[in-house]
Order: structure tokens, then C-alpha cells, then sequence
């Protein structure tokens, strides 16, 4: 093995992933299942997450699921217990868990003054502390063994807030003040060697946002050709584009890089629209 292979080799390490049935974190979870970690893929809806597995145990990777909700210390506790009974520790979170809810988002038949509360409260609850527990939880068994890594997913919609999407860009923005909070708060008073960072993609279609982009004939709305000319590469991403961010990130390979959101979106944030 070469040096520079050494750098990014994170075989035998495991690594949670919340979220882990979604299109974006699903994908991260089979990358570091190639890579050779353990993987351990935690979400809300069962029958997903064992499609997921199942298909990491096919390429030949070792995975377990957890059905268990973000926002339970409870759930989280005994998912926390399972996997280092299983695995002996904790060497990677990706906080993946996240969205946004049709009532927490502006549009010609709903304005900022009708939007429902509980929708907007649910859904900045779901995408900060939905980062906030998990990284409080599985972050505990870092700090004992005095290293480990972690990765939160913040959006291109948390530097420049989105028109419609409130709740989701205000959140988002949370999550990137939390990923240089909890970075300072590792390294200072528990350990150098645990690293906390943030990935920002831009614009790739999912599920939470299909019908914002996407009309039902298959065209782009006007809101995703709007996107589409104002990202320099002229293209949504792809789930796979997230995959090179990760590893260095989770690897030896970014081993002095801490609170920092490394951004993958195509030239979205750095374009001036002109």
C-alpha cells in the first residue's frame, strides 16, 4: 500500500449513518461499506433499511440496520449499545437525517403568514437537532476512545437562504454554526483527535424536493431551471458526487481539516449570477 493509499484507508473502522435509507446517504453508506467499514445504517422506516443492507451485503460489505428517530435520546442510547456490543466502537457518524415538509414551504397558495408552525418547528427540529443528538449520543463514544470523526450534511440553501424553503435554509445554517462549535468544543476539551465537519451539496433530485424541481411530466419546473442557470456546471448532482468529499473527510487523508463545510454543488455558491 502506498503512502497516499494509507492516508485515505479506513478499513475495519465503523461508521453510522443516520438517514442511511435516503438517496444521498444511502449511496455514502455503500461507498464506505467499499471502503471496508462496518456500516451501520440507521433510519425511521425498517423495510428501507434492509433494502439497503441487503445491497451492501451483496457487494460483499458488512452492514447491520437500526430502525431508531433521530429525536430520541432513548432510541439513539440503545442503538449506541447495539452497535459497539457489536463492533467494540464508534469511528464514524455521518448525521444524514434530514428534510422538509410541503407546510413549512412558501408558494403562490401559501405565504410566509400561513405557514404552519408545527411544520416549521418539525422540520428545523428533524435537520439541526436531529444533527445535534446524534452527534451528542454516538459523539460520547468518541470521546472515550478519544478519537473519531464526524460528518453532518448541511445544503447549499444554508449560506444564501432559498426563497420558499424557510425552515430547511434556517436549520441548515444551524447545523453549519453547530459543525464549527462542536469542532472547536472536540478538539479543546475532549480530544484533538476527533474531527467534525459539515458537507454542503448543492442541488441533487431526492425525494424531498422532487416536486419543487421536477414537473410531472418529467420536465424541470421553473424553479429547477432557475438552478440549472445559476450552477456554472450546468447539471444536478449525482449521488456519487458526494462520495470523493466523504472519504477524505472520514480518512487520515484530511486528518488536520476540523470545522470546516466543504461545499459540493457544481460553482452554485461561488456563481454571482453574472
Amino acid at each position: 500500500m502506498t503512502e497516499m493509499a494509507k492516508y485515505m484507508d479506513i478499513a475495519g473502522k465503523t461508521a453510522v449513518v443516520t438517514g442511511g435509507s435516503g438517496v444521498l446517504c444511502s449511496e455514502m453508506a455503500r461507498a464506505l461499506a467499499k471502503a471496508g467499514c462496518n456500516v451501520v445504517v440507521l433510519a425511521l422506516n425498517q423495510a428501507k433499511i434492509d433494502e439497503v443492507v441487503a445491497e451492501i451485503r451483496e457487494l460483499g460489505g458488512n452492514a447491520i440496520g437500526i430502525a431508531a428517530d433521530v429525536l430520541s435520546a432513548e432510541a439513539l442510547a440503545a442503538a449506541r449499545d447495539q452497535i459497539v456490543k457489536e463492533f467494540g466502537r464508534i469511528d464514524i457518524l455521518v448525521n444524514g437525517a434530514g428534510g422538509n415538509h410541503p407546510s413549512a414551504t412558501t408558494n403562490q397558495e401559501q405565504s410566509f403568514f400561513d405557514l404552519d408552525f408545527g411544520a416549521v418547528k418539525d422540520v428545523f427540529a428533524l435537520n439541526f437537532l436531529g444533527t445535534f443528538l446524534p452527534s451528542q449520543v454516538f459523539g460520547e463514544v468518541m470521546a472515550k476512545q478519544e478519537d473519531g470523526v464526524i460528518i453532518n450534511i448541511s445544503s447549499a440553501a444554508s449560506f444564501h437562504p432559498m426563497t420558499r424553503v424557510v425552515a430547511y435554509a434556517a436549520a441548515k445554517a444551524a447545523v453549519n454554526n453547530f459543525t464549527e462549535w462542536l469542532a472547536v468544543y472536540m478538539a479543546q476539551e475532549v480530544s484533538p483527535n476527533i474531527r467534525v465537519n459539515a458537507i454542503a451539496p448543492g442541488f441533487f433530485i431526492a425525494e424531498q424536493n422532487y416536486r419543487l424541481l421536477v414537473n410531472p411530466d418529467g420536465s424541470y419546473t421553473q424553479r429547477g431551471q432557475q438552478i440549472l442557470s445559476n450552477t456554472p456546471m450546468g447539471r444536478f448532482g449525482e449521488p456519487k458526487d458526494l462520495i470523493g468529499a466523504l472519504l477524505w473527510l472520514v480518512s487520515d487523508a484530511s486528518r488536520f481539516v476540523t470545522g470546516s463545510v466543504v461545499v459540493v454543488d457544481g460553482g452554485f455558491n461561488a456563481y454571482s449570477g453574472v
